[in-house]
């Protein structure tokens, strides 16, 4: 063992040793840390302890650092394996230092440590607990990833989106009903919420979600890159085509992976997992496309003779939607069969809303499709109401929920591709090209 690492090990067996006996105050600052050899000094966050032990568990006191969880992770790279030194840091409170790691993205909490751990800690689940804490670090603005995470806030989480749809029926009704065509008639979802209304609504909320979105993965990527070393330094490519076609290189294969799945069909306790979170991802995909379809209708170059809305019940589109509502409703369905079956990991409050809101979307979507077709008053409008309740709820937290790991998990991959993470350094050799 590196005389590092037996620092490392001395010191975190010191704060355990600290926090079984019930200091609560913060101990002082301790040689704990070891960077390219050299050690450094750390000051514990006990908040950040506490946090994560309410989150995951008692974990963190059963950690003996034996190291059995990085030998058995298939995901995890030879050099400088996780999740063993994340379980340090967090053990010592490190809360700067794991809110700017990749590796806590590169877990996919499939577990396979949990089940070969000697003392029965859960290193995926602090992990877990640790990509909440950045999310709410990164996210803009970061009040909103308080409110999502937190069970009392649930009611004006809610209360913000009915709010906004409530002002948008408003509108509606004082612009009045339109008639219906001498051509053919046409049967909207909601009289009160017309059509081109609620897509110029929708518009404004995805802009300003993609704008947080953005703002908070580019100020993620910065965290590590100053951790790494690099301060913020860009791709080395000279001109914006050649910069453009280097991060295509290294972004292209990474998305890929992701919509292939390749990191959860690696895991062996719950492979089964491999399929509920492909089944959500491909029907959540399939409702996106269709819903972006329908607000850019007016200026989709593709749809050149406009659009019939709503879609008739064979039609592809609505087909489409109905096969992506039904892919989300079996996969969550299948999570929550999972989560419950596991009674030692039931799953985090982040996790139960997202699922809980997935449902809700499918499940009054589906109501309000068949309610709609059997002209059903005033049921269907109800009905039609909610589902766009939970929609926008769904899409105005996307930045700050569960949901944000589709945005911090690619963001930390393609980092780690990018910085040689997973043993080859693109930055280095992207540069190298560029001067030959």
């Amino acid at each position: 063992m590196a005389k590092g690492d037996k620092t490392v090990e001395t010191a975190d067996r010191t704060s355990r040793e600290k926090q079984e006996a019930g200091a609560l105050v913060s101990p002082p600052a301790a040689l704990a840390d070891s960077r390219d050899g050299q050690p450094g000094w750390i000051d514990p966050d006990m908040d950040f302890i506490r946090v994560l032990s309410r989150q995951s568990g008692d974990s963190l006191k059963k950690c003996i650092q034996c190291g059995t969880c990085s030998a058995i992770c298939e995901l995890s790279p030879d050099p400088k394996p996780f999740p063993r030194k994340e379980m340090a840091w967090a053990v010592w409170g490190m809360k700067d230092r794991l809110l700017k790691d990749p590796d806590v993205w590169l877990c996919h909490q499939c577990n396979d440590c949990s089940t070969r751990c000697p003392r029965g800690a859960r290193p995926g689940d602090v992990l877990a607990a640790i990509r909440q804490q950045s999310v709410a670090r990164y996210a803009v603005p970061r009040f909103l990833a308080r409110w999502a995470n937190e069970p009392y806030c649930v009611p004006l989480l809610l209360g913000i989106p009915i709010a906004l749809l409530t002002v948008v029926l408003y509108i509606g009704n004082s612009l009045g009903v339109p008639q219906p065509s001498r051509e053919r008639i046409i049967f909207p979802f909601c009289n009160k919420l017309p059509h081109w209304l609620l897509n110029v609504s929708f518009a404004v909320v995805g802009i300003l979600v993609l704008a947080a979105v953005v703002a908070g993965a580019m100020r993620f990527w910065r965290a590590m890159m100053i951790a790494d070393g690099r301060d913020g330094a860009a791709l080395p490519a000279k001109s914006p085509p050649a910069r453009i076609v280097a991060a295509l290189k290294i972004a292209v294969p990474v998305l890929w992976s992701i919509m292939a799945h390749d990191s959860f069909a690696k895991c062996t306790r719950t492979r089964l997992r491999f399929y509920s979170h492909l089944s959500v991802l491909f029907g959540f995909l399939a409702l996106s496309l269709v819903a972006v379809w329908v607000v850019t209708a007016k200026v989709n170059p593709l749809i050149p003779d406009g659009l019939i809305y709503p879609f008739g019940f064979w039609h592809p589109w609505k087909l489409l939607a109905n096969l992506g509502g039904v892919a989300i409703l079996a996969g969550c369905l299948w999570m929550v069969v999972d989560r419950v079956r596991d009674n030692e990991h039931s799953g985090a409050f982040s996790d139960w809303t997202l699922i809980v809101t997935l449902l809700a979307v499918v499940v009054t979507g589906f109501i309000a499709e068949i309610l709609h077709f059997v002209r059903l008053e005033p049921h269907r409008h109800v009905a039609y109401f909610t589902h766009l309740v939970f929609v926008l709820t769904l899409l105005m937290y996307l930045p700050y929920s569960k949901l944000a790991h589709i945005v911090y998990r690619t963001t930390a991959l393609i980092y780690a591709e990018y910085s040689g993470r997973n043993g080859k350094n693109t930055a280095r050799t992207a540069g190298r090209e560029e001067e030959s």
